[in-house]
């Protein structure tokens, strides 16, 4: 599928007509169907879907049969097969389907069309559908088919009343012998259920057995001579149905070029017919097809949008110039209406209606777009680098039969060389001579499209009231984003509006925003509304004060006791820390301490207080770990 076709959604439209067709080869046509290059294609297949639409909404739907098997069936033909009575069925509806088509476009007469004269080309075969109605009915030869295979038939259903009543007589005159009162049909043959015991008592030959082996069926000798005949009798129906098979489907092989013929018409008039179809749903207008590149649309719509909610388009391009850019707040309908002129071209060229009220059209050779961002993470493309990508290979594609489309351009990098190079493009697309329709928020490209020849701008129009796009395009104006509007009228303070409107605009002043003393800039602050954040108080650095007061190894007084100790652990976040006393390890308030003799007077430099504070255990297993790992072995830090 042509990657513009996607993105123009023109598969959606192929997908639609494909569901309005009913045979196999024009679903097939239509998914492959690409625009004409040919001017007098294009004008016949418009004409074809004109009247297509006539008949429809004069004389109804045509009658046209999907014909599902007829290629099949076709092959055999070829082959020198035969067919099968269902397929020689089929064969009879087909034919059936092209008598009601004739007859529906026979009926067309009088609209003067020339898709009615088709009727003239449809050959039903009369003889052989009427030979194949006779002799083919629900998948199997009709007795009627030859008076032989009526004859055998009719035997055959004697033979078999005979067999039953013999074998119904045994039955009765020996209910002793049998496990039940029936008469059964096993691998062919009519036979009875024997109780095993009594094999003896009823001659015969045993076809089969029941599962447990407990029943015998066992086809009588009494019934054996008669079955014997009813076999020959069935044999004889076969070779004559099989006969009557073959010679119907030689008369099949003789007409085989017409009925090939019939089949591929009514495939053409199937695709013509969708076509008409579609355009009926659609409540479309058969275009203009002119070679004097204008494009001209009044009150159009996007196929794939609903009548109630599309806002009608009108559109000129090329009388005034090649080149249209569009511009207009996001959501505005600019991608819409850029999509919409491009579908309608294609779809024109293709023979295919288009929803508007009037169209002219022109040709051309190649419709080249880049709508969307493109961004592609496999392959390492930003949206930039995407569009750029696109755009050089449109660029060299394009020439003065092209149709190009270019969404957003220069968007997706920084806005003063986008500008720059969405410039540069319209430049090239210009002196190119494409036709192209682009779509921008630079205004720097607006004064471009009001400056350059042949170039014209657009806007979207847009209510101020409201805060609603219009989806109406207005040609010969340049259109405003309205961000600034919109954020006004959302609410943004006039300060913020001002700033903004100077940043985009080039009039950005920094001395109206300094304060008159000293140059420096005025911090505004707007508290926002909604919920706070507090901020964790500092501590005020008690711990950090005592920790260089009091450490490990001074020798303290503790009040009001007045009992001496040493520093085990420095003050905690509490301002409390733990005092080795004479019998015990005490935790006491920082103040209740008075310091005697520094640690650094008592001890010599990198002294190990572990022989005050530790235990003989402690100091042992803390030796033995410093060594290797020992297993289940611990130090104990005593709290008091």
């Amino acid at each position: 599928m042509n990657n513009t076709f996607h993105t123009l959604e023109f598969d959606h439209i192929l997908r639609q007509l494909e569901e309005l067709a009913c045979t196999k080869s024009a679903k097939e046509r239509i998914r492959s169907l690409e625009p004409y290059l040919y001017e007098g294609d294009v004008r016949k297949s418009q004409k074809d879907t004109t009247e297509a639409r006539l008949i429809i909404e004069s004389a109804g739907m045509p009658p046209i049969a999907s014909m599902g098997d007829v290629d099949d069936i076709l092959i055999i033909v070829g082959q020198d097969g035969c067919l099968s009575a269902e397929q020689l069925e089929s064969v009879g509806m087909t034919l059936t389907a092209v008598k009601r088509l004739k007859d529906f476009l026979n009926r067309c007469r009088y609209l003067n069309t020339s898709l009615a004269c088709y009727d003239e080309e449809l050959d039903p075969l009369e003889h052989l559908r009427e030979q194949l109605a006779e002799a083919v009915r629900g998948g199997r030869v009709e007795d009627g088919a030859s008076r032989l295979l009526r004859s055998l038939r009719q035997d055959m259903i004697r033979m078999e009343e005979k067999v039953r009543a013999k074998a119904d007589s045994i039955l009765k005159s020996r209910k002793n012998c049998f496990a039940d009162h029936y008469v059964t049909n096993r691998n062919g043959k009519m036979c009875l259920p024997v109780k095993k015991d009594y094999r003896s008592s009823v001659p015969g030959s045993v076809i089969d057995k029941s599962a447990t082996g407990a029943t015998l069926f066992i086809e009588p000798e009494a019934v054996a001579s008669m079955n014997s005949e009813l076999e020959l009798l069935k044999m004889e129906e076969e070779n004559e149905t099989r006969r009557i098979l073959y010679e119907l489907t030689a008369m099949v092989a003789e007409n085989r070029e017409v009925f090939e013929a019939d089949k591929r018409l009514i495939e053409k008039l199937d695709y013509i017919f969708a076509k008409g179809k579609l355009s009926a749903v659609m409540e479309a207008k058969e275009p203009q097809i002119n070679m004097e590149r204008n494009i001209r649309i009044r009150n159009g719509r996007h196929p794939l949008m609903s009548r109630e909610h599309a806002v009608p388009l009108s559109f000129e391009l090329g009388d005034r110039g090649n080149g249209v850019v569009i511009t207009g707040p996001n959501t505005g309908g600019k991608t819409v209406t850029m999509k919409t002129v491009g579908l309608f071209c294609i779809m024109a060229q293709c023979g295919l209606h288009v929803p508007c009220e009037e169209a002219s059209l022109c040709m051309n050779n190649q419709v080249l777009c880049d709508i969307g961002d493109g961004q592609n993470i496999s392959e390492n493309l930003s949206t930039f680098s995407a569009h750029i990508t696109n755009v050089l290979d449109i660029l060299k594609k394009a020439g003065p039969e092209s149709l190009v489309l270019l969404d957003e351009l220069g968007s997706g990098t920084d806005p003063a060389e986008g500008m720059g190079i969405a410039i540069a493009i319209l430049e090239s697309l210009r002196q190119c001579g494409c036709l192209f329709l682009v779509t921008t928020h630079y205004p720097e490209v607006k004064g471009y499209a009001e400056a350059a020849d042949g170039v014209e701008n657009a806007r979207m129009a847009f209510d101020r009231e409201t805060l609603q796009p219009l989806y109406r395009l207005v040609q010969g104006e340049a259109g405003e984003s309205c961000a600034l509007f919109i954020a006004k009228k959302l609410g943004m303070p006039d300060a913020m509006l001002l700033r903004a409107e100077q940043a985009a605009y080039g009039n950005l002043k920094p001395e109206r925003l300094q304060e008159e003393r000293g140059g420096k800039k005025k911090k505004h602050v707007i508290l926002p509304e909604g919920p706070r954040i507090r901020k964790q108080k500092e501590e005020k650095g008690i711990q950090k004060e005592l920790a260089v007061k009091f450490t490990v190894g001074d020798s303290v007084l503790v009040l009001p006791d007045k009992k001496t100790g040493i520093v085990c652990r420095t003050v905690n976040e509490k301002g409390v820390l733990q005092v080795q006393l004479q019998d015990r390890k005490i935790w006491i308030n920082h103040k209740r301490i008075k310091l005697l003799v520094a640690a650094e007077e008592l001890y010599p430099e990198d002294y190990d207080f572990s022989i005050i504070f530790d235990t003989v255990e402690n100091r042992k297993n803390r030796h033995q770990m410093e060594r290797k790992h020992q297993e289940g072995v611990e130090i104990r830090m005593e709290d008091e």
